[in-house]
C-alpha cells in the first residue's frame, strides 16, 4: 500500500470520528465526578470522548465499562459497570444525571448508605444490580418506577423493613435476586403481578406469613430458592403448575404440614430440595421417573411409608437425601444406580439388608439411626453403640470412657493444658459416616455443595495465625458441611458432661472488601436440644481468624453424646465464592463433670451457658432467660432427638 492510500484511510477514520456526535456534556461532567468520588482515575481517564467508538472501556467484558447509544444530535451513556472493584462510599447524586441508563451494575463492592429515591428517575433501566454491598435502610419504593426492568439484584445487603409493594409494578421482570437482603415481614400481595418471573432468589430473609399461593401463578419460573425464612407452610397445591422449574429449593417451613402431591408434574426438575418443610405423607412413585433429576433432598421432614421401588429407575440422580424422616421397610435392592454419588437414609425406621452395589467406587452412604444391616459400612461394635441413639436399646453395659476430644478436620494435637485432640482427617463425602478404630467417637456429614468452584470440599484450612488463643494450630483446620454435621461420643459413662466447642472463621474474611461481606449462620444442637441459633462465629469472636470457645453442659443417659451442627438456610450463600455457607467447627472437647448421682431434678435438663457467665447469676435473671429461651425455640425445626431423660424444650 502506497503512502497516498494509507493517507486516504487515515483521513476516512478521522472523518468518521469527527462525524460521531459528542457525549451529552452534563453526562460527561457527572461521569467524571463519579470517577473522582470512587477513586477510579487510574482505571478510567478520559482524554477522548467517553462515547468514542471502540474505546477500551466499551467492550462487553470491560470492567469498568461504559457504553453508549448515539443519535444524530448526541451520544448518551446507556451502560455503566463498576463490578467487584471495592468502590466505597454512597451512591453520588451525579449518577441520576445519566437518564438514558439501561444497564447499571454496581455489584460486589462496599457501597453503603441508602439507595436514594432518585433511583426512580432512571426509567429506561432494564438491568439493575447493586447486590453484595453494604446498603442499609428501606428498599426504595421508587424502584417501582423502573417498569422496563428485566433483572433486579439487591441481594446480600443490610436493608430493613418489608419489601415495597411498588415492586409489583415491575411486570416485565424476569429475574429477581433478593436473597440475604435483610428484608422482613409478609411478602406483598402486589408481587403477584410479576407473571414474567423466571428466576427468584429470596432465601435468608425474615419473611413471615404463609408461603404465597400466588407464586404458583409464575408459570415461567425455572429457578425458585426460598430457604431460611420464617414462612409458614404448606406448599400450595397450585405449585403443580410450575412445570418449567429446573431448580426448586424451599426450606424451613413451619406450622402446617405439606404434601408432595404438587411435584408430580414438575418433570423438568434437576434440583428438588424441600428440606425441613414439615413434608408429610408418602413419597410419590412418579418421582422415580424424573429423568433430569440430579439432586433430591427431602431430609428433616415427616415422610412415612417405604422408599418407592421406582427409585431404582433413576438414571440421572447423583445425590439422594432422605434422612430424618419416618420411612420404614427395606430399601429397594437396586436403589444405588450407576450415577448415584451419595445416599443418606439416616434416622429412619428402615430395616433389611444394605442395597446391592453399596461398595461402588465413589459412593458415600449413611444409614446411622436405622436398623439396616450395614456391618460392611461400619463395624459391629460401633454400629451397636450408635443404636443407642434410637432409644430402642438400653445401653447400660459397663463403660469407662468419660471424655473425648477431636481436632475437626485436622491431625492429632496435644494442647498446652495436656488435652490430646484426636486426628480427624478422614475424607468424608456427601453422605458419610466414620468411626474411630477405638470406638470413642464417630462423625457423619450430610449434604453437597452444588456450585462450589473448588469441588466437593468438606474441610477448610488456613496458614494464617489465629488470635485470641495460645493454641493457634488448633484452629487452622475445620470441618464444614452444607447441611448437617454430627459428632457422636460413644460408650460414655452416664452422667453430666461439659462440652467445649472451639470455633474460628477461617473461610470468610473480614477485610475491607466485598469478599468480607459474607455471613455464616448455623444452629447447634446437643443431645437434641438447640443451644445456639443463627450462630455467627465472626460476629461472636469479633472478626475472622479469631478463636472462640462456647461451653455447655449436657447429660449422657444412654452412653452416647450427640453434637449436631445444622444449616437452617440462613446466611449468605456465595461470598467470597459460590457455595460458601453452612456449619463450621474447629475442635470439640467433652469431659465428664459428674456421674449424676447427686444431681437434682433441675440438673437433669440441659443447661447451656456461655464462657464467662458466673455461677452466682441472680435467680430472677435465670427465670427471665429461661422464659425467653422457651419462646425462642417454640418453632424450632424438626430434629432427630437423642433419647435421654432430659425433657424437650419448647
Amino acid at each position: 500500500m502506497g503512502f497516498l492510500g494509507f493517507s486516504l484511510i487515515l483521513l476516512c477514520m478521522v472523518e468518521i470520528g469527527a462525524s460521531q456526535p459528542a457525549t451529552e456534556p452534563n453526562e460527561v461532567e457527572a461521569l467524571n465526578k463519579m470517577i473522582d468520588y470512587w477513586n477510579l482515575g487510574t482505571k478510567l481517564n478520559f482524554r477522548i470522548d467517553p462515547c468514542t467508538q471502540n474505546a477500551t472501556w466499551a467492550a462487553d467484558k470491560a470492567n469498568p465499562r461504559i457504553a453508549c447509544e448515539c443519535n444524530s444530535n448526541a451520544c448518551h451513556i446507556t451502560h455503566l459497570k463498576i463490578y467487584a472493584l471495592d468502590i466505597s462510599g454512597e451512591i453520588p447524586s451525579e449518577l441520576f444525571a445519566l437518564k438514558e441508563l439501561k444497564d447499571l451494575n454496581l455489584g460486589q463492592n462496599i457501597l453503603n448508605g441508602i439507595i436514594p429515591p432518585e433511583i426512580g428517575q432512571l426509567t429506561k433501566m432494564e438491568y439493575l444490580s447493586v447486590g453484595i454491598n453494604n446498603f442499609t435502610g428501606r428498599v426504595p419504593s421508587e424502584l417501582g418506577n423502573l417498569t422496563k426492568l428485566l433483572s433486579l439484584s439487591i441481594g446480600s445487603n443490610n436493608f430493613d423493613g418489608p419489601l415495597p409493594s411498588e415492586l409489583g409494578k415491575l411486570t416485565s421482570l424476569q429475574q429477581l435476586y433478593i436473597d440475604s437482603s435483610g428484608v422482613s415481614g409478609p411478602i406483598p400481595l402486589e408481587l403477584s403481578n410479576l407473571k414474567s418471573l423466571q428466576t427468584l432468589w429470596a432465601s435468608d430473609n425474615l419473611f413471615t406469613g404463609k408461603l404465597p399461593e400466588f407464586f404458583g401463578t409464575f408459570t415461567d419460573l425455572t429457578v425458585l430458592r426460598l430457604e431460611g425464612t420464617m414462612l409458614e407452610g404448606p406448599v400450595p397445591s397450585n405449585f403443580a403448575a410450575l412445570t418449567k422449574l429446573d431448580d426448586l429449593r424451599i426450606g424451613g417451613l413451619h406450622m402446617e404440614d405439606s404434601s408432595l402431591d404438587f411435584v408430580e408434574n414438575l418433570t423438568s426438575l434437576s434440583i428438588l430440595s424441600l428440606r425441613n418443610c414439615r413434608v408429610a405423607g408418602q413419597i410419590p412413585e412418579k418421582l422415580g421417573t424424573f429423568s433430569n433429576l440430579k439432586i433430591l433432598d427431602l431430609s428433616f421432614n415427616k415422610l412415612t411409608g417405604q422408599v418407592p421401588n421406582s427409585f431404582q429407575d433413576f438414571t440421572s440422580l447423583q445425590f439422594l437425601y432422605l434422612g430424618n424422616n419416618n420411612l420404614s421397610g427395606a430399601l429397594p435392592s437396586n436403589i444405588i444406580s450407576r450415577n448415584l454419588l451419595a445416599l443418606d437414609v439416616s434416622f429412619n425406621s428402615l430395616s433389611g439388608n444394605i442395597p446391592q452395589n453399596s461398595a461402588k467406587v465413589g459412593l458415600s452412604m449413611n444409614v446411622v439411626g436405622t436398623s439396616i444391616n450395614a456391618n460392611s459400612l461400619l463395624d459391629g461394635k460401633a454400629a451397636g453403640m450408635l443404636c443407642c441413639l434410637l432409644g430402642s436399646t438400653k445401653c447400660s453395659e459397663k463403660v469407662t470412657a468419660t471424655s473425648f476430644s477431636i481436632k475437626c478436620g485436622g491431625t492429632e494435637q496435644t494442647s498446652a493444658s495436656g488435652v490430646k485432640f484426636d486426628d480427624d482427617t478422614e475424607t468424608l463425602g456427601a453422605a458419610s459416616l466414620y468411626s474411630t478404630s477405638d470406638h470413642q467417637w464417630a462423625v457423619s456429614s450430610i449434604g453437597s455443595y452444588v456450585s462450589n468452584p473448588n469441588g466437593p470440599q468438606y474441610v477448610v484450612q488456613t496458614d494464617s495465625q489465629i488470635t485470641e488463643t495460645l493454641e493457634s494450630e488448633l484452629y487452622k483446620t475445620a470441618r464444614i458441611s452444607p447441611s448437617s454435621l454430627r459428632y457422636y461420643g460413644l460408650g460414655l459413662k452416664n452422667g453430666k458432661y461439659t462440652v467445649e466447642l472451639h470455633f474460628a472463621e477461617i473461610q470468610m474474611d473480614d477485610s475491607q472488601s466485598w469478599k468480607g461481606l459474607g455471613r455464616r449462620l448455623f444452629d447447634v444442637y446437643i443431645q437434641g436440644d438447640r443451644v445456639l441459633q443463627d450462630f455467627n462465629i465472626q460476629n461472636e469472636a469479633g472478626g475472622s481468624k479469631r478463636a472462640l470457645v462456647r461451653t455447655f453442659e449436657a447429660n449422657v443417659t444412654n452412653t452416647v453424646m450427640d453434637i449436631h451442627f445444622f444449616w437452617a438456610g440462613r446466611g449468605t450463600c456465595c461470598i467470597p465464592f459460590q457455595s460458601t455457607y453452612g456449619p463450621l467447627v474447629s475442635a470439640i472437647h467433652v469431659s465428664q463433670a459428674s456421674d449424676g448421682t447427686g444431681s437434682s431434678g433441675h440438673n437433669k435438663g440441659r443447661v447451656g451457658k456461655l464462657v464467662g457467665i458466673t455461677v452466682g447469676c441472680a435467680a430472677g435473671l435465670v427465670i427471665i432467660s429461661s422464659a425467653f429461651y422457651l419462646w425462642w425455640t417454640k418453632d424450632k425445626p424438626v430434629h432427630m432427638r437423642v433419647h435421654t431423660d432430659s425433657p424437650r424444650k419448647g
